[in-house]
Order: structure tokens, then C-alpha cells, then sequence
């Protein structure tokens, strides 16, 4: 398995498992047009995060995007994981283990890097056990939005 940041190659690939990540954690249709939009923002503006991609035998079955928080506190960055998505096929197997794994040495090695943030769906059991399996834990905030 490779794990490397995704290139303007992988733009498609990144927009189907939005479109199926969307589908499958909260039933929606998302519109196709709109995600295509997005993920090549991203991938044409580095200052919007990075997208990693998982590859085995040269086909990408995984990806997830990394975003950035300053934090005054900490004088550095704080990465935010987002948008993970594992092919069905290939869930189970270690993948999600060795990209995070890919991105903590990242931080890990970085000094202007300062940790790891994400957020999990709170009936999403299955993903907090793997969060917390990799040595996360859930911290004291709580997350508020609004959206427009």
C-alpha cells in the first residue's frame, strides 16, 4: 500500500467517494457539480488543505483531506482530518490505520505542526472506535455549526 498526496489525477476518483461518503453516512444526494467544484479547489490551492489517497496494486481506494486550524495557544497548526472515505472492499483491512499513521509522522516530523483534530457523527460508533483503537481521544469541546 502507497499513501501519498493525491495529484489533479485523482480529482475524479476524490469526487466519487465524496458523493458515496455523502450517500452512505447521511443519506444524502449531494450535488455532483458543486463537490466537483470543491475538490479541485483544493487540489489547485494548497492553502485549502491536501487530500491523501490510499493505493494498492496503482488503484486508490481510500482518500481524506486535511484542512488547518491556528492555534495562538500553540503558536502552530493543527490538522483536521475530513471527508475519509475506504472503498467498502477494502474496509477493515488496515487502510485508515496507515493513513493516519502517514499523517501523524507528518505532524510528528513538522515542527510548526501541533496535532490532529477531527469529528465523528455521534451514532457513527464504528468510526470512534476506530479513532480511539489509533490513540485519539475524545476531547471536552463540543462542536457547534451553522450553516448556510
Amino acid at each position: 500500500m502507497i499513501i501519498r498526496q493525491a495529484t489533479l489525477k485523482d480529482h475524479k476518483t476524490l469526487v466519487e467517494f465524496q458523493l458515496a461518503m455523502a450517500h452512505e453516512t447521511e443519506g444524502i444526494e449531494l450535488h455532483a457539480p458543486t463537490v466537483d467544484l470543491g475538490v479541485e479547489a483544493v487540489l489547485n490551492d494548497s492553502n485549502k488543505g491536501h487530500y491523501y489517497v490510499a493505493e494498492v496494486n496503482g488503484q486508490v481506494v481510500s482518500s481524506l483531506l486535511t484542512t488547518f486550524e491556528w492555534s495562538d495557544w500553540r503558536n502552530g497548526t493543527i490538522l483536521w482530518i475530513q471527508s475519509v472515505y475506504v472503498r467498502p472492499e477494502f474496509r477493515r483491512k488496515g487502510v485508515y490505520r496507515k493513513m493516519y499513521a502517514f499523517i501523524k509522522d507528518m505532524v510528528m516530523k513538522a515542527d510548526n505542526l501541533n496535532g490532529i483534530r477531527l469529528y465523528a457523527d455521534k451514532t457513527n460508533v464504528a468510526a470512534q472506535k476506530t479513532y480511539e483503537n489509533l490513540g485519539m481521544n475524545q476531547d471536552h469541546y463540543v462542536t457547534f455549526e451553522w450553516m448556510k
